[in-house]
């Protein structure tokens, strides 16, 4: 290492210690990457040396542990004692991400054959493996496209069975914990705003272009186009934001900002 820079460095000693990997190893994946995260992140868990086939009879051994007594599934009290293992909390939205790679169809459940299927394409068959990926996907939270396709995910895993919305509580929290890692400083003020003139389920529609227009629109709205085509609770939230004083003139009045 000795002819790397100083942040090269410190890449090379991060990345190390988040994928447990060689030096070697790291080197090599970040100057791949152009010494990008994202990118050598990709490149070291895509790797064939790395995704070696996970032993079934350990992923079964493993399902068994979390196993509900009386369902073939893992539901609440199983996940519970997953996080415990895994050293999480169950509220941490690295658990959306772990339930992402698993393609779970509903939040604090998995079936046999997403747990064990979700693993096997980590490459993952023991606790220790999984537990040293957590901090690559919290990484990914910090992926434009990753975060968008997690956020979208989480609409249908967050929503109950048979319904075609998201209860507003629901959506709520969701978006608590979603942009927390976004940094939307108007997450609160749309939450008050749902909670005082909406006070109704979330459509899929408002789910995904509210992430849009946290994305396009400043927090001053200085660039919003009321001839734009958002949903008209957005329109309305624009509307109030401007009629409590929040937005005037450009100026975000209450926060000091950061996207």
């Amino acid at each position: 290492m000795n002819k790397l820079g100083r942040g090269q460095r410190d890449k090379v000693q991060q990345f190390m210690s988040i994928t447990g990997s060689s030096e070697k190893v790291a080197v090599q994946a970040l100057k791949a990457s152009d010494w990008q995260f994202e990118g050598a992140f990709d490149i070291f868990y895509s790797h064939s040396h790395v995704r070696s086939a996970a032993d079934t009879r350990h992923l079964e051994e493993l399902y068994n542990r979390y196993k509900d007594p009386y369902a073939d599934m893992i539901l609440v009290d199983g996940i519970t004692l997953l996080c415990t293992d895994l050293q999480v909390d169950p509220q941490d939205i690295v658990m959306l991400v772990v339930s992402w790679h698993m393609k779970a169809a509903t939040m604090c459940e998995f079936s046999k054959q997403e747990f064990i299927t979700g693993l096997q394409s980590l490459g993952i068959d023991s606790m220790e493996k999984l537990k040293e990926r957590i901090p690559f996907m919290r990484s990914e939270l910090k992926d434009e496209q990753k975060f968008r396709e997690i956020y979208n995910y989480a609409f249908g895993w967050a929503k109950e069975k048979g319904q075609k919305s998201l209860a507003l509580d629901t959506a709520i929290g969701m978006w608590q914990l979603l942009f927390a890692e976004k940094q939307w400083p108007l997450v609160d003020h749309w939450c008050q705003f749902l909670q005082a003139r909406h006070n109704k389920a979330i459509s899929r529609d408002t789910w995904s272009q509210l992430l849009e227009f946290a994305r396009i629109v400043d927090p001053a709205l200085s660039n919003y186009d009321p001839e734009g085509a958002w949903p008209y609770l957005i329109d309305e939230f624009v509307d109030y934001l401007t009629e409590h004083g929040i937005i005037q003139k450009g100026k975000l009045n209450d926060w000091s900002y950061k996207l």
